[in-house]
């Protein structure tokens, strides 16, 4: 069973989408997308409607760090 995660999760999320997309720099990605994307992940149990603008840029920046880890 796949781990379960919330809005709140932002680092799991983070990672999550790194490696779904790892070739895609979080900076360019629409927070429209980024929502739609976040919601289709395996193990996301969140409320599709209980994200935010800082949610999502919280989201984004983690998933920026890792995206940058993982060029280095």
């Amino acid at each position: 069973m796949p781990q379960t995660f919330t809005w709140d999760n932002f680092e799991d999320i983070a990672i999550a989408l790194a490696d779904k997309y790892p070739d895609t720099d979080p900076l360019t990605v629409r927070f429209t997308d980024m929502h739609k994307w976040v919601i289709e992940l395996p193990g996301f149990t969140g409320d599709p409607a209980g994200s935010n603008e800082s949610k999502l840029e919280a989201i984004q920046m983690a998933w920026q760090e890792e995206y940058q880890d993982r060029q280095a």
